[in-house]
């Protein structure tokens, strides 16, 4: 089985840490093929990188889905995913959505800890679009962005736990996502020190990803046939593709 990860942002460090995780984690079950956003921002930290990411998600798509038996779109937030899903040949998993999905599975309430101030209201309006508003007992952020905490960890270590345990405290969460690319690994050493389970975001993602080709495609009604200009050539054979179907 082959999965296709893109990290629809540029930053190539990032990439090749979620890689190794979800290589680790599959094993032998899966071969896991990471690919990074050709354009946009180093790190998605606000609404304008979020639009720009979702085109790079689909550019890479495009560029590179043929061969794959699903695709894990690896980033918090799911930059495009409702759009990769309308034009993917194959089923699209992205690393939010799946962590929601194991955090309800887990307990009554869950919250989110993330990197970067801005992702506080854009969270919270995307788990009110999975139609999870009643379970989400907090969206908690740190002032460090994810880049930022990717570069520097081990500052970022108590900010995280002291975030994770105030939404259990205070919040009255039963479990809360670490969430982000670049916080990769990080629950797991700060487990010990928060009172709920700390669940991995890019974990969550991996292990949905790897459950992904055997479920049902959830892909959406096909495109209309509209014009476009400026495009790459994969991205319009894709849509036309779509279009067809």
């Amino acid at each position: 089985m082959r999965i296709l990860l893109i990290n629809p942002n540029t930053t190539e460090s990032v990439t090749d840490l979620m890689a190794g995780h979800a290589r680790a984690i599959a094993g032998d079950a899966a071969t896991f093929v990471p690919v990074t956003g050709r354009f946009g921002a180093n790190y998605i930290s606000s609404r304008t990188a979020a639009a720009i990411a979702a085109h790079a998600a689909l550019d890479a798509l495009a560029q590179h889905v043929a061969g794959y038996d699903a695709v894990y779109l690896a980033c918090f937030g799911d930059p495009g995913l409702a759009a990769l899903r309308e034009i993917s040949p194959v089923p699209v998993v992205g690393m939010a959505e799946a962590s929601c999905l194991q955090a309800c599975n887990r307990g009554g309430r869950f919250a989110i800890v993330t990197g970067g101030a801005l992702w506080g209201p854009m969270l919270t309006e995307f788990v009110a679009g999975l139609g999870l508003a009643e379970r989400l007992a907090a969206v908690r952020t740190v002032a460090p962005t994810g880049d930022q905490i990717a570069r520097d960890p081990e500052a970022a270590l108590a900010l995280l736990a002291a975030a994770c345990t105030a939404c259990a405290v205070e919040d009255g969460a039963d479990v809360v996502i670490l969430g982000g690319a670049a916080l990769a690994g990080l629950a797991a050493r700060i487990q010990p020190s928060v009172p709920i389970p700390v669940l991995c975001s890019v974990e969550a993602g991996t292990r949905a990803a790897l459950a992904a080709p055997s479920q049902a495609s959830r892909r959406g009604a096909s495109p209309p046939a509209l014009g476009s200009v400026g495009l790459s050539s994969e991205l319009e054979h894709l849509l036309r593709q779509a279009r067809s179907e």
